[in-house]
């Protein structure tokens, strides 16, 4: 769902509970939150008393603790916020500023825990699919959707980045808390579900594949053509993703920043299975398997263009076709460094910074009165992502930057305290998605990181 909202009409919220998250701003009552840390309010109590800046402070406050305060229902599940279901994009990125109090807080530990045996379990079950709900013989109301679809599935819209998120936060998990109990064998069929779907999709068989998908919608972005098997790819090593992480379908199937991100977690999870005394074969393939696609990228992901040099198309098909742009939602070029390992001095990405960064470069890229940054085509044109512009807080070295990103984030929530999917850039009282808990986390987040450097006394 996706509905536009004002400030004067909010979205209505979609889950039960008798405190209305759409229309007060701040923390739910203590006797309302559904999930309780005592060391993340510990943590916000002292980087709170670090925030000069009232609002900014408030809105800490309320944001970093969203995920646990609104979406946790029961034994590690995790809802996005307004859409009662778990994706496992946001369901890992929703919890993964947490992963510092996991030491200081064993319920919050079992409850991160508990959500990736969650996920794991889910993959199991379709590695295709990017939501789930929490009882197996649920079913959707996407069911008629022209796909494989299954009790317990909310979609089974395949996206790369579904399969890596789980495995980034079981990996943070492990380093942060040197817990190794969750890589038991079921973790190994896991890793093999993923690897399995990452060769397949990797389409060197041709264009023969066993997903497809198509959707009756309006929105031609709901579904794939070519009879629900996508545009065609000349199998170079790249590996093929049918949607976005925004949900809509690709362009062109190699989606460059995806691939980025199944490089990095493939070699953490070759990193897992070595230092466990797992299976040697299954991390030598998944090794093999991240090298064929970092190779693939250096040599099909790099475009030359005139005005900004060597910058990373988006969206490749190994014919030669490629797309410019960014889209905000992440994996997504500008997050590469947050997420993917790549350095952010690294001369392609800021060429490729710059490019994204900018309406001449980025046909995504907004700017209006109120706001300007990354949009989507999942949203339309003139909206703004706040999380681009919090993408922009993390993966810059240049405080003026972060500065004016935050300044930004705060003057565009149409008084609501929260951060939202996206924001009319002219008018910020016209917004998507009011209870969006990822964004609000990873404002959170940055939040906290700004304030720990000192810069916001």
């Amino acid at each position: 769902m996706r509905l536009l909202a004002s400030a004067a009409l909010l979205v209505p919220c979609l889950a039960a509970s008798a405190y209305d998250y759409c229309a007060k701003p701040g923390r739910p009552p203590v006797e309302e939150r559904a999930f309780r840390s005592a060391a993340v309010d510990a943590k916000i109590d002292e980087v709170a008393a670090k925030i000069g800046d009232s609002t900014v402070r408030d809105m800490f406050i309320a944001c970093y603790p969203n995920t646990l305060d609104t979406t946790v229902r029961g034994d590690g599940y995790i809802i996005t916020g307004d859409i009662d279901a778990m994706w496992l994009r946001d369901s890992s990125a929703q919890v993964w500023p947490y992963l510092r109090h996991l030491n200081e807080d064993a319920k919050l530990k079992t409850l991160v825990r508990n959500l990736i045996l969650r996920q794991f379990k889910a993959i199991r079950l379709d590695p295709y699919a990017n939501a789930f709900y929490a009882d197996e013989k649920q079913k959707s109301g996407w069911e008629s959707d022209h796909t494989d679809m299954k009790p317990g599935l909310h979609e089974r819209k395949y996206e790369i980045d579904s399969l890596c998120y789980p495995v980034r936060l079981a990996y943070g998990y492990w380093k942060a808390t040197g817990d190794a109990s969750i890589f038991d064998a079921k973790w190994e069929a896991t890793l093999n579900a993923i690897v399995a779907t990452f060769r397949e999709q990797q389409r060197k068989d041709g264009h023969k594949t066993s997903y497809r998908f198509q959707r009756r919608a309006e929105n031609p972005t709901d579904s794939l053509g070519n009879h629900g098997y996508g545009a065609p790819v000349k199998p170079v090593g790249l590996i093929a993703s049918a949607f976005r992480p925004s949900d809509d379908a690709t362009t062109l199937p190699f989606l460059v920043p995806s691939n980025f991100f199944a490089v990095d977690i493939l070699r953490k999870a070759a990193e897992i299975v070595k230092a466990t005394g797992g299976d040697a074969a299954l991390a030598a393939d998944a090794t093999a398997l991240a090298d064929e696609v970092s190779a693939a990228l250096a040599k099909y992901a790099v475009a030359d263009t005139e005005e900004w040099g060597r910058v990373y198309a988006f969206e490749v098909d190994g014919f030669g076709g490629r797309v410019l742009m960014d889209d905000a939602n992440a994996p997504s070029l500008l997050s590469l460094p947050y997420l993917c390992g790549i350095d952010r001095n690294d001369p392609v990405y800021v060429n490729t910074r710059r490019m994204i960064l900018s309406s001449d470069g980025n046909p995504y890229y907004f700017k209006g009165r109120a706001l300007e940054g990354i949009g989507s085509p999942h949203t339309g044109i003139g909206q703004v992502w706040p999380m681009s512009i919090i993408m922009r807080i993390l993966t810059s070295d240049c405080e003026k930057e972060q500065r004016a990103a935050l300044k930004m984030l705060v003057a565009t929530t149409a008084g609501t305290g929260f951060m939202h999917e996206s924001v009319d850039a002219d008018d910020p009282a016209k917004f998507s998605r009011s209870w969006f808990a990822w964004a609000n986390t990873l404002f959170g987040e940055a939040v906290l990181e700004m304030a720990e450097k000192g810069m916001l006394k």
